[in-house]
């Protein structure tokens, strides 16, 4: 099947899926505290719905615009309706706006999980000190120069014409300061050492010569055998994802990382990423399919880049919607705190002005964010 094509498909499904999957956290919390549900829609609310089916009072549709979907629970707005969302207990509706975002972290810890079982463990940094001043390649740009010239993930660089580093930032530095020149890398691959010339190309747009990798200083594949290491490892790559994610603002106002790092990207931006991460899995289930039965099982060419992917999106979409901006679950969650503390309720006439302005502004950033997409498209970062 043509890249393209697939990567449509992946997009597609996974965008509404990631959606699909957060609106139904809403639904199965709205149903265990007794809340009713009028709708739930697959696809953006359109006149015309096709009515699936009818379950317990709640409407299953498919709509118009595939992409993603909803949940319309009871007098989701308006106090004054008996059995609706508004009109119930703080708490109740809490459980509620939590239940979206935690579907979307739950997720991503099955994609984890998923993710170490097929490689059969992760890669960590050590307890020990024996690989610390080792450079692993934990990613390889699809059609970069590395990747042209041969370079794997799980690649050790040892020098770059016959010059040691001490951590990636040395190594980046020396791929910096030789644009458009060929450099001779020592690699260290299965104990065997090899060599490999590659050219850093400059990227005009990120103002530097890139090879097209990702690298990891005193990083080392840890095998994970058994369920309960799977989840601790699911669980840390989950924690570790979500405290970065959160934390982003702070790095960005400290400076200790890349403005275009922190930078918003829309549906566009999310599928020149995944564009890339198809192409690489495409390539490693190539290369799989194409070894001999009695080649050794190789955990860094195994097709877990888009997986890794969706479950980063996953988590984004969680954390983004906790944010407490009118509008999103976070901006609802602020207004149900001062009735659960102080028991005294904001007008509900209010909090709806609120949350229409607040959906305003996101519409306009997110057409913002789509267009700039197309005018400075993303490209990636690595050194």
């Amino acid at each position: 099947m043509n890249e393209t094509i697939l990567t449509w498909i992946v997009f597609l499904v996974a965008f509404s899926g990631m959606v699909i999957l957060h609106e139904l956290g809403h639904f199965i919390a709205a149903r265990l505290v007794k809340v009713e549900v009028e709708e739930f829609g697959v696809g953006l609310p359109t006149p015309g719905a096709i009515t699936l089916f009818t379950w317990q009072g709640t409407r299953f549709t498919l709509n118009w615009l595939p992409l993603g979907g909803f949940v319309r629970p009871k007098g989701e707005n308006d106090p004054n309706i008996e059995g609706g969302l508004a009109a119930s207990a703080p708490w109740k509706r809490l459980v509620v706006l939590f239940a979206g975002p935690l579907m979307n972290l739950l997720t991503a810890l099955i994609l984890f999980s998923i993710i170490i079982g097929m490689m059969g463990g992760i890669i960590v940094a050590p307890l020990d000190t024996s690989h610390q001043n080792e450079i692993m390649v934990t990613q390889v740009t699809p059609n970069g120069p590395a990747d042209k010239a041969g370079l794997l993930v799980g690649d050790v660089i040892l020098t770059g014409d016959g010059t040691t580093f001490a951590d990636t930032e040395e190594a980046s530095n020396f791929i910096k300061a030789n644009p458009d020149t060929p450099i001779t890398f020592e690699i260290l691959r299965d104990g065997q050492t090899m060599q490999f010339t590659i050219t850093p190309l400059m990227n005009e747009r990120m103002g530097r010569p890139l090879i097209g990798v990702s690298m990891c200083t005193g990083c080392e594949f840890q095998s994970i055998p058994g369920i309960a290491g799977n989840l601790e490892y699911s669980l840390r790559m989950t924690g570790q994802q979500i405290y970065l994610l959160a934390t982003l603002p702070i790095r960005l106002i400290r400076g200790t990382i890349p403005a275009e790092q922190g930078r918003l990207i829309g549906m566009k931006g999310i599928f020149d990423i995944m564009q890339q991460s198809v192409s690489s899995d495409v390539e490693a289930a190539r290369t799989n399919a194409n070894a001999s039965s009695s080649a050794p099982f190789n955990p860094f060419n195994q097709p877990v880049d888009t997986l890794f992917l969706l479950a980063s999106l996953s988590i984004s979409l969680g954390i983004f919607n906790l944010f407490p901006f009118p509008a999103l679950d976070g901006g609802r969650i602020v207004f149900v705190l001062p009735e659960l503390l102080f028991r005294r309720r904001v007008p509900h006439e209010f909090e709806n002005l609120v949350h229409g302005l607040g959906m305003t502004l996101l519409l306009i950033v997110m057409i913002y964010v789509n267009v700039k997409d197309f005018i400075d498209p993303v490209t990636n970062n690595f050194p």
